[in-house]
Order: C-alpha cells, then sequence, then structure tokens
C-alpha cells in the first residue's frame, strides 16, 4: 500500500531523510521510532504529498506521489486519513459537524448520508454519546478519538498518525492503540503512526526506527 524506494530529503544543510526504504502493506500497523529531528513527521508528509523528496520514489495504493498534478493528488489524499497529536477539531462545530467536514469537502454523499456516515463512526469509536457536543466539553481521549473518525470519513486505505498519545493518559492511550490496531485489521488499512510511547509501537505490527534520517532497524 505504501512504498519509499531510496528517499532523499535535504533542507539547506541538512539532511532529514538520507536513503529510506520501506513498505507498508494492508492489515499492517507500523510505528516510526527515533529521537526528536531524525525525520519521522517529514517522512509521513512525504506519503501525503505535502512534501517531495529530492531523489527516490513515494508510491502510495501503486501511484507515484511526487509525480501527481495537482488534481490526482487531491484524488490520492481522499484515501489518506490524518491523524495529528493536537486534534484541531474546530470549536464553533459539533463534533458530528467536525465528523463531517472531509465528506463534504469530497461532496460524494447527501447530508443524511454524512450524517449517518459520523454517525457510525462515532458508535464505533465509543463516542456517540458526544455528537452533539462542541470539542471544548470533550475530555483529551474523546477529542483524540473524534479527530481518529474524521480521519477515517471518507474511508481511508492509509492511515497516517503523528504522535496521535503525546498527549493523552495511558487508559485514552490504550484506547487509541487498540482503535488503530481494530481499523488496520478490520478494513484492511496501512496505519502508519509517529511515536515515542514505547507502549504503542508495542501494539504495532512493526516498528522502524529511524536515527540520523536512516533506517537503523526493523523488527
Amino acid at each position: 500500500m505504501i512504498r519509499l524506494v531510496a528517499v532523499h530529503k535535504r533542507f539547506g544543510e541538512n539532511v532529514v531523510l538520507d536513503g529510506v526504504n520501506f513498505d507498508v502493506q494492508r492489515g499492517e500497523t507500523v510505528s516510526l521510532l527515533g529521537p526528536s529531528g531524525v525525520g519521522k513527521s517529514v517522512l509521513l508528509k512525504h506519503i501525503n504529498g505535502l512534501i517531495r523528496p529530492d531523489s527516490g520514489e513515494v508510491f502510495v495504493d501503486g501511484e507515484l506521489v511526487p509525480l501527481l498534478p495537482r488534481k490526482e493528488l487531491q484524488h490520492l489524499r481522499t484515501k489518506i486519513g490524518y491523524v495529528f497529536q493536537f486534534h484541531f477539531l474546530l470549536p464553533e462545530f459539533t463534533v458530528t459537524q467536525n465528523v463531517m467536514l472531509p465528506m463534504r469537502r469530497l461532496g460524494k454523499l447527501s447530508d443524511l448520508a454524512m450524517t449517518q456516515r459520523a454517525g457510525e463512526l462515532m458508535e464505533k469509536l465509543g463516542i456517540a454519546a458526544c455528537r452533539d457536543k462542541r470539542p471544548g466539553q470533550l475530555s483529551g481521549g474523546e477529542s483524540q478519538r473524534a479527530a481518529i473518525a474524521r480521519a477515517l470519513a471518507n474511508d481511508p486505505a492509509v492511515i497516517l498518525a503523528d504522535e496521535p498519545t503525546g498527549n493523552l493518559d495511558t487508559q485514552n492511550s490504550e484506547i487509541v492503540f487498540q482503535t488503530f490496531a481494530q481499523l488496520a485489521a478490520d478494513g484492511e488499512r496501512a496505519v502508519v503512526a509517529v511515536t515515542h510511547d514505547p507502549d504503542m509501537a508495542a501494539f504495532c505490527s512493526r516498528r522502524i526506527r529511524l536515527v540520523d534520517g536512516r533506517i537503523s532497524s526493523m523488527t
């Protein structure tokens, strides 16, 4: 589902990625580990097409991401759900409205169908009771699960998560771990998560450690 081949990226004199190679299959959960500044988040942005490599190839679902024209790249991004450390829910909207936002941008479903889809996702993630609340009324765990529901709105084949448990306590972190593992197994999705959390890494089917822009180990 995801393939990186000899990916290099430099910002000025700083080499951020130095010949990175790896594959991620459907149904896999992969954690990207390593100290801050080794290129983990930059790597996610390459997969999503937000950054282009200086050299090398990035494939998602068979598409060569860096060469895609804008329209095709936008279409590819509908197959990718992005979850951040900070949930970035819009405070003026309810949870339901936040979850519906990607569906509105895609423009394929009626209001009724979008509402039903949002309800199904919130039910699956255990936050159905929060559907009419605003983000300011949610706990940290509820907010992050709402962000995951939003990322899943268009049924993506790939989920990218950047420190998704960085602001959560142990109990809510475990809920997020289990959610990602279930999503990968049930929907045959590829999940790639940047994390410093060893417990989350242990939940993943594979662990990739980066040091100085290079992969130092895979387990």
